[in-house]
């Protein structure tokens, strides 16, 4: 059998197949991020659009009080969120 495993090699296990995999879907992701021009994800968008829906729920505030930016420093990726919120609520 081991002279088998030296001319054939030995059969990859699912576990792997499924990491390799998982390694090429992350290296195509991060590549596409770094092909746009500003660097922006095409799913930014819409999470800034839910934070401010989900935000107007319980304060009333402006469409430009939210900003959403996606960072990349170094091997990190840094996602800042900042809120203006308003000085006190009229009642």
């Amino acid at each position: 059998m081991s002279l088998l495993e030296l001319l054939f090699g030995k059969k990859k296990t699912s576990a792997s197949v499924a990491k390799e995999r998982l390694q090429i879907i992350l290296a195509h992701e991060r590549a596409n991020l770094n092909d746009n021009q500003d660097n922006t994800p095409s799913w930014l968008p819409d999470l800034q659009a839910e934070l401010l829906a989900v935000i107007a729920k319980y304060i009333k505030i402006d469409q430009d009080a939210l900003k959403v930016n996606l960072e990349k420093r170094d091997n990190l990726e840094l996602l800042e969120i900042n809120v203006m919120l308003p000085e006190k609520e009229e009642e």
